[in-house]
């Protein structure tokens, strides 16, 4: 199986656009590092920016899936 690039772009209303990529084989691994980078965002920065997602982007640009940092407030 070849590797895809995958971008994970960080939004809280403006995204800020991930230019590089990272490669995997699989979406599944994509959107397992997507967990990760949420985790890592909740530890370092807790009770910032509510409505904070990592937007996990394939190579064409089509958005796979989208990981919650923290939840908009209601």
């Amino acid at each position: 199986m070849t590797l895809q690039t995958f971008y994970f772009d960080v939004k809280d209303g403006v995204p800020v656009r991930d230019r590089v990529g990272t490669p995997f084989r699989r979406n599944s691994e994509a959107i397992e590092h997507s967990k990760e980078l949420a985790a890592r965002l909740r530890k370092e920065r807790p009770g910032s920016e509510p409505g904070l997602i990592v937007s996990v982007l394939d190579q064409s640009g089509r958005e796979i899936h989208q990981e919650v940092v923290h939840r908009a407030a209601i």
